[in-house]
């Protein structure tokens, strides 16, 4: 019967192998043979077991599990999966953004929390952060606020006075750098933090009216960070403890959930807003936009293959579903584009063959061929045709998530509205958040950081930096590292 079979090790093309321990040699001491394709396809295997790391957020880890609609948010969005009583399966990935795939998870940087819907109507993905707010505005500096993060040309070793040349000359960076080197710059574990879109996004609702929207993951597991002392002795003894952590929780039952809360902005308060709501530095005061519960967000189910299910997914915000859209946000624009051609690059043109990837609605594309192709293609191949082919259905899935604008084509910065500036929101973050003791360690991260081989002109730099964000913990921080 099949069930009495031994449990016999085969290649890769399911035949039986006689050895896992010896290659095929002439006598027991001579050499070995090349016509021993089992031993060849182990080695070639091995040769090309790693795939490229993704540049930014090449360590991380994740797990799958659903996501429960338990509000009403119809009102909003007509999205299939948004509907109340919806669950649909997701899976998510956190990561660090600078570290490569080795580096300890407790290193002080923003973490990614990027989430896949795998709805009726096909992937939507959000690609978010651990924060509400980036470093940049505009697509242009992203390749080198990354590369200032990274490493050096010259030694291959990370420099903080490379990062603080960035930031000062960059002064947008200010909102993100105060909550990096606050205490949310390193979280206890994953659980144990918050996930944003920090990008704007649209909603479309079942009569096309349109909305601006920012999605809150709010941890039900309580806010819990590590201090600078804590993450360094961590790094040292186990520089896989969140993933491990997230890991082991789950197998003991430990399900980690959030709360999807939204900030919902009317589509015209948009054009007359006190700050301009698509730039990526600023939040949406809650006072103005208070959130909305939406539903639950659950992990309950472990990778098996790290490799194929967690290293390979691959999330990218041009993944959109009917009732969900993007906004005039620059980042999210170029991220639209520039997710998906990282995937080409790392994992090849048909990435989405992937299981982790694969929708589990449907496709019925006129895509075809390429390396890794696994979904078969039929005929016809091509569009329009007479055959009986897939056929777009511009009346059942309208063009709606839109907006108008008009202009020159021109390189140049937002434009200002009346409380638009780079200094307020992180000055309000360290006064009217920061308790005394969170703005006392905010001192201790900064001054710790930038005496890690800061230079001149860029500490003076960076202490003028921090005295436009508050003028008493500019003041403090150059004390502290005048003081060294």
């Amino acid at each position: 019967m099949a069930g009495d079979k031994p449990n016999n090790t085969t290649n890769e093309a399911g035949n039986p192998v006689s050895s896992d321990e010896y290659s095929l040699s002439v006598g027991q001491d001579g050499p070995i043979v090349m016509h021993d394709h089992y031993l060849m396809e182990q080695m070639a295997a091995f040769n090309r077991e790693m795939i490229p790391d993704r540049q930014p957020h090449a360590k991380g880890s994740g797990a799958f599990g659903h996501f429960e609609v338990t509000h009403d948010v119809s009102q909003y969005t007509k999205a299939n999966f948004l509907q109340k009583g919806a669950k649909t399966d997701v899976v998510i990935r956190f990561s660090t953004v600078a570290g490569e795939s080795g580096s300890p998870d407790t290193w002080r940087d923003p973490r990614g929390f990027s989430v896949k819907f795998y709805t009726e109507e096909g992937n939507f993905d959000m690609v978010g952060n651990n924060t509400p707010v980036f470093f940049v505005r505009d697509p242009m500096k992203f390749q080198h606020f990354i590369h200032s993060q990274k490493r050096r040309a010259d030694n291959g070793l990370r420099d903080h006075d490379m990062q603080w040349d960035f930031w000062t000359l960059a002064p947008e960076s200010a909102h993100q750098v105060t909550w990096l080197m606050g205490d949310r710059g390193i979280p206890a574990t994953w659980r144990h933090m918050n996930g944003y879109s920090s990008h704007a996004y649209m909603w479309v609702n079942a009569e096309g009216e349109r909305f601006w929207v920012k999605y809150h993951f709010k941890t039900d597991q309580g806010i819990k960070c590590m201090t600078q002392e804590q993450a360094d002795e961590m790094a040292g003894t186990d520089a896989d403890y969140h993933r491990r952590d997230l890991f082991e929780a789950i197998k003991r039952g430990d399900y980690p959930t959030w709360t999807l809360k939204m900030q919902i902005m009317p589509f015209d308060d948009a054009k007359t807003y006190r700050i301009n709501p698509f730039d990526l530095t600023k939040v949406w005061p809650h006072e103005d936009y208070p959130t909305i519960e939406v539903g639950k967000l659950t992990l309950n189910e472990n990778p098996t293959d790290f490799h194929s299910q967690i290293e390979q997914a691959a999330f990218e915000p041009n993944n959109m579903v009917p009732g969900t859209g993007l906004s005039p946000d620059k980042m999210l624009l170029a991220r639209s584009i520039s997710y998906a051609d990282a995937h080409r690059a790392r994992l090849g043109v048909n990435y989405k063959h992937i299981p982790v990837n694969t929708p589990k609605s449907p496709v019925h594309s006129y895509a075809q061929g390429g390396a890794m192709r696994i979904r078969h293609s039929t005929d016809p191949v091509y569009t329009p045709n007479s055959k009986g082919g897939p056929v777009a259905n511009s009346e059942r899935y309208p063009e709606d998530a839109v907006w108008s604008t008009d202009g020159q084509f021109v390189r140049a910065a937002y434009t200002l509205r009346p409380d638009d500036d780079d200094w307020s929101q992180p000055g309000a973050l360290v006064r009217d958040v920061m308790d005394d003791a969170q703005r006392e360690r905010l001192v201790s991260n900064v001054v710790g950081h930038l005496s890690g081989g800061v230079t001149e002109p860029v500490l003076e730099r960076a202490f003028e930096y921090w005295r436009n964000v508050d003028p008493d913990i500019g003041k403090r921080i150059e004390q502290g590292v005048r003081s060294q």
